[in-house]
């Protein structure tokens, strides 16, 4: 029997949850209902918008053969109803209707159902702070106000910006500012590093300093007091003074839109999302719910989080439209999986960073490599630094991390790694995964297959690390005496330290160790060194075979210090 689908929300979730039933039930009828006037675009792409890179908004609306993604489109090729500048204002579940004003407000009508879904999205999160509503302070919450900045910043209007969050979005949207249109750019982030609680103090110092070469400035564990102009926002007052600013964009992070779902008694999670099943349903089985306003299992923890992204949003999407057809698709989670571009390098991520699982509960450790993304003999190469992070006890995978070039080489190995984390693999998973090969494209043994053997190496107890943040401070504490910088490179790399920091930067190769062990302290920690970390390792097993134990192999080796940003 042809049913009547109500769709409330038509940016992601909604339009592809409602052209997927079409498809499965042409003969049903479905009405998607928004308030806003610009539908079904591509809000990840805002960035790239305002930046330039995308010249027109009606780029993010269209299909990949040019078809513009509007109400006529929807009517004509879909068959499918759009009420935009709607504004869904109640939902009877007993009578199974929505009411909804008009464009304009000045008509309210009510629309029957026989099954609804909620794709509502998301808020953007507000400081709160006095001045949060002046002119020129933006939260880019939809593509009208991501147009409302373009038009303000291709109008000369704006010298110097500052971006409230260090998250990615904050800090793609600095990049947009600073890259093309060379805006002044500052990034204000509460806590002590950006992109928080995905990826690890190192890798985000690395992306920071990449980005400060780029112009960009930051102001981490600070504070926004206000905002102060008198026509518009002209300062930003933080803990330790003010910064000059034309344009403000807040990017601190936002909550699901469930008002409407809370009014009508529909199951809340304590974040204020919508509690849904592996269907995809509500706690009203005719209410179906995906995207930014729902809550799902992390696969990696089993607990419930809040994940508002696109990639999800859409395959949410698809589910929905072939379970209101009657299917029994489920969607059991995610792993969250995201890459961003910035500037010149690009920084990915999958699972559980090591501060998350260790908060977590989890008793992990985590390894670093530095290698190629080719084979080291092919002309066309670069480094690509990868982290994993691992359960002690078990050698489970919990997360991976990664920084590397705006090339594809960082996206397939989290990706492959991504695509394995539900399953639960173990560090010997990583060593054996069958990565394509040939050199223009990876190494015979791949990076990821190193960072795995890696992994199982400082899980036995053969491979004692530091990482790039715990050499700094002990190179900070150098004049103590207690600690002995040996690089097991060759003179040409070893000399220069040697000859600038004598008492406290040794040279002996790695392929010499064994014959010159004499030369070697006993009563001093020992801190190895090569290039990346390998010969380094070696170094140490020779190390402990002639009973001197008290040796630490920086991980990444001095790659990792300098993407690091320490001068030595």
């Amino acid at each position: 029997m042809p049913q009547h689908i109500v769709v409330i929300g038509a940016v992601a979730a909604g339009p592809k949850a409602a052209c997927r039933f079409k498809r499965l039930e042409p003969e049903s009828s479905v009405t998607i209902i928004d308030q806003a006037r610009l539908i079904s675009y591509g809000g990840c792409g805002i960035p790239y918008f305002v930046s330039g890179d995308v010249s027109d908004p009606d780029h993010l609306r269209s299909t990949s053969f040019n078809m513009l993604r509007d109400e006529k489109f929807f009517r004509d090729t879909k068959d499918i109803q759009v009420l935009s500048e709607t504004t869904a204002v109640a939902i009877d579940r007993a009578d199974r209707t929505v009411t909804v004003d008009l464009p304009g407000g000045l008509e309210r009508k009510t629309i029957p159902y026989d099954k609804l879904v909620l794709a509502t999205g998301s808020r953007p999160m507000r400081l709160g702070v006095p001045g949060d509503d002046l002119p020129g302070v933006f939260t880019v919450s939809d593509l009208q106000e991501a147009v409302d900045i373009r038009d303000r910043v291709a109008g000369g209007e704006v010298g110097r910006a500052v971006v409230v969050g260090g998250g990615a979005i904050g800090l793609e949207m600095a990049e947009s500012l600073a890259d093309l249109w060379g805006i002044e750019t500052s990034v204000v982030e509460l806590r002590d590093q950006i992109l928080p609680g995905n990826i690890s103090p190192n890798m985000a110092r690395m992306a920071q300093r990449h980005m400060e070469e780029k112009g960009v400035s930051f102001f981490l564990g600070e504070e926004v007091k206000a905002f102060e102009g008198d026509q518009g926002v002209e300062r930003v007052l933080i803990r330790e003074g003010f910064l000059e600013a034309d344009l403000v964009i807040v990017a601190v992070g936002v909550r699901p839109n469930t008002g409407l779902a809370r009014e009508a008694g529909l199951t809340l999670s304590p974040s204020g999302a919508l509690v849904v099943n592996e269907y995809l349903q509500t706690s009203d089985p005719r209410i179906y719910a995906g995207g930014d306003c729902v809550e799902i299992t992390n696969l990696i923890t089993g607990k419930p989080e809040y994940w508002p992204l696109g990639s999800l949003a859409n395959r949410q999407g698809r589910v929905i439209g072939t379970n209101l057809a009657g299917g029994r698709d489920r969607f059991e989670g995610a792993v969250g999986s995201f890459i961003i571009k910035l500037f010149d390098i690009s920084v990915a991520s999958a699972g559980l960073s090591l501060e998350k699982a260790l908060a977590e509960g989890f008793d992990a450790v985590s390894a670093f490599v530095v290698q190629f993304d080719h084979a080291h003999f092919y002309p066309e190469k670069d480094l690509l630094y990868l982290e994993l992070v691992v359960e002690k006890n078990t050698g489970r995978v919990l997360g991976i991390q990664g920084l590397g070039n705006k090339g594809e080489g960082l996206l397939a190995r989290v990706a492959a790694v991504a695509s394995i984390l539900h399953r639960k693999p173990t560090t010997s998973d990583i060593s054996n995964l069958e990565f394509p090969y040939s050199p223009p494209f990876s190494s015979a043994m791949d990076i990821l297959n190193a960072l795995g053997n890696t992994a199982e190496n400082i899980l036995a107890g053969r491979n004692r690390v530091i990482d790039p943040d715990m050499f700094a401070r002990w190179w900070e504490q150098r004049d103590k005496g207690d600690t002995l910088f040996l690089d097991c490179r060759e003179w040409g790399n070893a000399g220069p330290f040697v000859e600038k920091y004598p008492g406290h930067w040794k040279n002996i190769p790695q392929g010499q160790l064994r014959d010159r062990l004499a030369e070697v302290p006993r009563d001093k920690r020992l801190v190895l060194i090569c290039n990346t970390g390998v010969r380094s390792y070696e170094a140490q097993i020779t190390l402990d075979q002639a009973g001197i134990p008290d040796s630490y192999n920086l991980q990444g080796g001095m790659a990792a210090v300098k993407k690091w940003g320490l001068e030595i």
